[in-house]
């Protein structure tokens, strides 16, 4: 089978797409046949060197799959060949085939296809597991959502927007903030134009925003804690903007405010469970027509480098998918 390998620590060039053994079925795994892989940053920090956790070389990136079941352990229940599947793992998305633990595995919606299937768990499960379960985003609250057209944040505006509250988009265009506008926001706010303090305080008459969702960092951070309301919650989700910013700790005590990490990751492991329902939710809303994933682009495994550099260059909008020829 083919497969995505990082031999060592490097850019997106330095993977190669080599022919490789597949993976051994082990207790309590399902072995899918990968229809395609979601991209996420997190996958270009993980070939650098630079993410929470360094599986051993060579690995095979990839945190999101959707495909068809092709084997189970004999000691899986409630799962069976033929089943059509999305699922996450640590690594090893990247390829024809995966094993990863069933539990791990979730059917998908008749109406779902394996390409939107491939980049909805991570996205729509960080943005779902953030305001639900850190920031307890509440009806009527105003959520300020910064790269509000990106892979994780055109999740949070929606998800935000089934929560019931007032969701204020940030973007560095015109063309990004009309996605986030399609995808349910209320405001919009071009950073390249005007200020995002100034424009939050006036879309919300002095107040601020209740919750600040930030998968950006830099100068969005530094604007959130200035838009931020009295007792107001913002989110760590990440820092495609390249610079962790550093935080002042008055302006916490002035406001009140919280300032709340959130790592998607270490809730498989942690609390499996709460995944597993929120999962329930978000597959409830997508039925519902509430959530309307949007693929940007798409690209065959070879490409890997290229989709890769979609997401370093902020190029795309909502998510990028490798596709195994299967679909």
């Amino acid at each position: 089978m083919r497969a995505v390998l990082c031999k060592a620590f490097g850019p997106p060039e330095s993977l190669v797409v080599e022919s490789v053994v597949p993976p051994a079925l082990r207790p309590g795994t399902a072995r899918v046949a990968v229809h395609a892989a979601g991209v996420n940053f997190a996958d270009t920090l993980m070939i650098a060197g630079r993410y929470q956790e360094r599986p051993p070389f060579p690995f095979t990136p990839g945190l999101e799959i959707a495909g068809e079941v092709l084997e189970v352990a004999a000691d899986v229940t409630g799962l069976t060949p033929g089943a059509r599947v999305l699922g996450t793992m640590e690594a090893g998305g990247y390829a024809d085939e995966a094993v990863l633990p069933a539990a791990s595995l979730t059917l998908l919606p008749d109406a779902m296809d394996y390409v939107t299937a491939a980049g909805f768990p991570v996205a729509y499960g960080t943005s779902h597991g953030a305001l639900e379960w850190r920031a307890r985003l509440r009806p009527g609250e105003t959520l300020l959502v910064h790269g509000a057209a990106g892979g994780v944040g055109l999740t949070a505006v929606e998800i935000g927007k089934a929560m019931g509250a007032t969701v204020i988009a940030t973007a560095g265009s015109a063309e990004k903030l009309a996605i986030a506008k399609a995808h349910g926001a209320d405001h919009l706010v071009d950073y390249a134009q005007e200020s995002i303090r100034d424009r939050v305080r006036e879309l919300t008459e002095g107040r601020g925003a209740d919750v600040v969702y930030d998968p950006v960092g830099g100068d969005a951070f530094d604007a959130s804690l200035r838009a931020i309301a009295w007792e107001g919650r913002i989110l760590v989700i990440g820092f495609a903007g390249g610079r962790v910013p550093q935080i002042p700790a008055n302006i916490l005590l002035v406001k009140n405010c919280d300032v709340i990490g959130f790592y998607w990751g270490s809730y498989r492991k942690r609390r499996p469970d709460a995944l597993r329902r929120s999962y329930e939710q978000l597959l409830a809303w997508f039925t519902a027509g509430k959530l309307k994933p949007h693929v940007s682009e798409r690209y065959d495994l070879a490409e890997v480098a290229e989709a890769l550099r979609a997401l370093t260059t902020r190029r795309s909008t909502g998510k990028v998918v490798l596709t195994t020829g299967r679909s």
